[in-house]
Formats: structure tokens, sequence, C-alpha cells
């Protein structure tokens, strides 16, 4: 690369632009399109750990993580088509055997056989999302769970002292002469109703505390799903993603808005990532009612699933099913607990490769 120069006549200095290229945190490169480095900035073998040389001397390919390197090896048969790379993620491997995480924008120039390519280390970014992913489905799983006990413990106490107090209304006090037993079976029917109402307090605690938990309003869907789109609108521009929306079935439903902001960005970046190779994503959103009852349905023409082996594991934490890079198994697992937790239900019909479609029912 030739050194740039240019005076600025206002300070008489001169920019070397090459300064740029050296000094740079980030990746700066430019690759052939035979798959090998033809000039790198420090930061490369600075990350990487390799020199020079050894960079220069082996296929880029050979320095992508295995896992990464087929969608790697595939998005960059797209770059050779003259279209450009927007923050494509994938993961390379250095000489000390760390993984490091790489979004990468590279645009190709066809005429030189080059493409041009800068990427970002966010290996930090990766970890602190998925910690957070982490925290956030191990604090949803203990909190059903706590809210399970205590309905679980409420009602196994509610029954023994219904009978208790059963067993009061049966007894014949006309024929019972003595004070003593008297007063001692009066005082064990009030410390019994004393019981169940207090318990009874403490289930209607618990179930204002849900509610103020889990806030239940009118949502509207249209203005949820467009909160969604703009906060991902890159990654839908960058895929030309088609977006079929129809809320004609009805427009607004009584539901957490935060939850469904979280079930529409869920199944929209899962659609998105699971496409088919060399395909443009499809997906399909509307609202329907069926006897009554309100019907959300997504579908997609995506990658599928092989429902014989994942229908008891499709909403199961950590449960992945696709051999993509940024595959957490959390996103189902949270859809799932957004909509049961409500007392929603939902199921799943899908083939592979021929799309999904996720069935959404809410509380009538």
């Amino acid at each position: 690369m030739k050194t740039i120069k240019k005076t600025n006549p206002d300070l008489g200095e001169v920019y070397h632009f090459d300064n740029f290229f050296n000094i740079s945190a980030d990746f700066i490169c430019i690759a052939g399109f035979d798959g090998y480095f033809k000039r790198i900035n420090p930061a490369v073998s600075k990350l990487l750990g390799y020199s020079d040389e050894e960079l220069y001397a082996n296929p880029i390919s050979s320095f992508v993580y295995e896992p990464d390197l087929k969608i790697t090896i595939e998005t960059r048969e797209q770059v050779y088509k003259n279209k450009p790379l927007l923050n494509f993620e994938n993961r390379y491997l250095t000489k000390s055997g760390e993984i490091v995480w790489l979004s990468w924008t590279s645009m190709p120039i066809e005429s030189e056989h080059l493409i041009y390519a800068i990427a970002k280390n966010i290996t930090h970014k990766k970890r602190v999302e998925q910690e957070r992913n982490l925290l956030l489905a191990n604090l949803t799983q203990i909190n059903k769970e706590l809210t399970v006990r205590s309905h679980k413990t409420s009602h196994d106490l509610k029954s023994p002292i219904n009978n208790m107090l059963s067993v009061f209304s049966l007894i014949d006090i006309s024929k019972i002469n003595d004070p003593e037993t008297l007063e001692l079976i009066n005082i064990l029917k009030l410390t019994s109703e004393n019981l169940k109402q207090t318990l009874n307090d403490s289930i209607d605690e618990l179930v204002e505390n849900e509610n103020i938990n889990t806030q239940i309003e009118e949502v509207n869907l249209s203005e949820s799903l467009n909160e969604v789109l703009a906060s991902i609108n890159s990654l839908v521009h960058d895929s030309k993603a088609i977006i079929n929306i129809d809320f004609s079935g009805f427009e607004n439903v009584t539901f957490n808005k935060a939850y469904i902001k979280s079930i529409f960005l869920n199944l929209l970046t899962n659609s998105i990532k699971y496409s088919k190779p060399h395909h443009v994503p499809i997906i399909n959103i509307q609202s329907k009612e069926v006897n009554g009852v309100k019907q959300l349905i997504f579908s997609d023409e995506g990658l599928g699933f092989d429902m014989d082996k994942v229908k008891n594991k499709i909403f199961g934490l950590y449960e992945k099913f696709h051999t993509n890079v940024d595959s957490t198994g959390i996103g189902l697992y949270l859809v799932y607990n957004h909509v049961t937790n409500l007392g929603g239900h939902i199921r799943v019909e899908s083939k592979i490769n021929e799309g999904a479609e996720f069935i959404i029912t809410f509380r009538a």
C-alpha cells in the first residue's frame, strides 16, 4: 500500500495515512481472493500471537476457530461475488489457544481481486452478553421454581387445614360436658381458622407480587413489533429479510409488554440466524382469533427442525439444534417461559429445510 500524503494548508503539516493503518487497535487487512492475507496491520499479529511471516504464509481459514469455519467460508464466497460484508461475527484461535471474537466489515474490489477489511475485537462484549443471558435464564428458572414451590406449599397446607376444620364441624359439642375439653376444642378450631386465613393472605400476597413483577396491560402488537424491528434494523437490513405482517385478526392483546417484545425479538433473530444458506429469510407474523381465543402465529422458511428428535427438548435451557456460532440455547427457553408464565400455550410445527411455525395461544 502506498503512503498517501496530504498537506493541510492551515497547519502546514503532512499527514501520513499509513499511520492510521499501523496504529489502529482494530484489525485492518487486505486479503486476496486466493484466501491469503496481502497486508495486515500490527494489531492482527499482536492479538493472534503469530508473526507476520506466519500470517502471510498460511491461508486465512487456518486461523479461524474450527466450528466457525463452514459459515466463514460460505460468507466469504458471497464477498467474492462482490457483496459487501457488514458486522459478520466469527471466532479466531490465537497461537496460545485462546478463542477471540471478531466483528468484520469487508468490501471487495473485484477488479483487483482484493478484499479490504476491518475487524473489531468483541471478545469482551460476547463474554458479557453470555454472562448476562445465563444470569437472566437462571434467574427466570429460579423465580419460576420458587413460584411453583410456593403455590405447591400453599396447596399442600390448605388440604389438611380444611380437613381439620371439617372435623370440627362434625363434632357435636352439645354432647360434651367437660368445660376444659370444650375450651380446648374452641382453641383448636380458632387456631385452625386463623391459620387458614393467614395462608389465604399469603397466597393473595404471592399473586399480588406476581402481578407487580409481571405487569399485565393492553399491548399493541404493531407498536411492540416496530420497536423490536427498530432495535435490530441493521440485522434485518443486512440479511435482506422479507417480513410479512398481518395483525388483522387482532391488534391488541392483554399481556406483558416486555414479554411480547422479547418474544418478537427472539423469534425474529432466530428466523434470520437460521435461514437457509444463500436464501433471503422470509418471515410471516400474523394474529388470528380461533373460537374466541387469540393466537399469534410466527413462521419462516428456514432450516427447520427434525421434530421427532427435538420435540421434547425444543424449549429446554441451553438446547441447541443447529451449528450456528451465535446459538446459545436460551432464546426459545425465554419465549416458552414468557408465554406459559402468563397462562398461555405455545406449540411448534416444523420439518427440516421447510421452516418452522410457532403458534402462541394467549390465555382467554
